[in-house]
């Protein structure tokens, strides 16, 4: 992913509250929303057809604590997987494949650090350089790029 471009993001919530209000914040940072997935089969489907760049992906969906299975198959399809959930405790050791996790009670400020975390690619440590007190958790070691065992706060 580029750090200039415009990216077209997924959302797995089924909170429409929730999902509308990142909806609009995603497309006030210059993002385009492909679809709202509220259930495990909505995203996986939707993912395929659309093929976003990231998706963003509550733990615990429509369908119940799916969010996991969701972030396996949709890293598979290589497509980038941040987590947005208030119950980070639930994501396994692996993450299954996400970059990390945005904790829900979510701030502008820590999803636009994610997204900028995301697009980094392989300059991700000058994201995370001197930015103390970040609402994203990273799932890599900044300096090296390699995975971390998460530290849940």
């Amino acid at each position: 992913m580029s750090s200039t471009k415009s990216l077209r993001i997924l959302i797995v919530e089924d909170e429409i509250l929730i999902a509308l209000e990142l909806e609009s914040l995603l497309q006030d940072a210059g993002h385009a929303v492909v679809a709202i997935a509220a259930s495990s089969r909505e995203a996986v489907e939707g993912a395929g057809r659309l093929k976003p760049d990231l998706a963003l992906v509550d733990i615990h969906l429509a369908d119940g604590p799916t969010g996991v299975d969701v972030a396996r198959r949709l890293n598979a399809l290589g497509i980038t997987v941040l987590f947005m959930t208030a119950n980070a405790k639930r994501i396994p050791e692996d993450c299954a494949g996400a970059l990390g996790v945005i904790s829900k009670p979510y701030t502008e400020r820590g999803v636009r650090q994610a997204l900028d975390y995301a697009m980094m690619g392989s300059d991700r440590a000058r994201v995370c350089e001197g930015k103390d007190g970040m609402t994203f958790i990273p799932f890599e070691t900044p300096a090296t790029g390699e995975r971390a065992t998460p530290a849940w706060p």
